[in-house]
């Protein structure tokens, strides 16, 4: 098993401050949109989007890596949609990664057993699909 943990600390109103178990990485700052927050760091929604665009990426360079295929361009756009739900609170309703990727075209032919294969090394998007469990235990302090 391989725990992570990520430390959030508020700085105000809907800011906050994110620090990650490996000091090597940049503290971010998470903030809602307005009117709720002001805007000053993308809100979780983007941030979930840009962990699926980057995973879902990264998986298919291993791949394409592992085959030796060349990789000469590759450019993700992640699409969420957003729905209000009965009682009015937005969910995610879907998740869309289009993938533009280049390769030499000596290698075109080896690349449909990466398509094939690349998307089970994605933790981030087979976890959503498997409805990961997520549990919150919140403290008085």
């Amino acid at each position: 098993m391989l725990e992570i943990v990520t430390n959030l600390k508020r700085v105000k109103g809907h800011k906050f401050e994110v620090e990650f178990d490996d000091p090597r990485y940049p503290k971010l700052i998470l903030d809602e949109p307005e009117p709720l927050g002001t805007g000053e760091g993308p809100n979780p929604v983007r941030l979930l989007s840009a962990a699926v665009g980057e995973c879902i990426s990264s998986s298919l360079v291993y791949c394409l890596d592992k085959a030796r295929i060349g990789v000469e361009g590759l450019e993700t756009r992640v699409r969420m949609e957003l729905v209000k739900e009965e009682k009015g609170y937005w969910r995610i309703e879907g998740i869309r990664a289009e993938i533009l990727l280049g390769v030499a075209d000596r290698d075109r032919a080896k690349v449909p057993r990466c398509l094939e294969l690349f998307e089970q090394f994605c933790t981030v998007t087979q976890g959503l699909r498997l409805g990961t469990a997520v549990d919150v235990d919140v403290r008085l302090g």
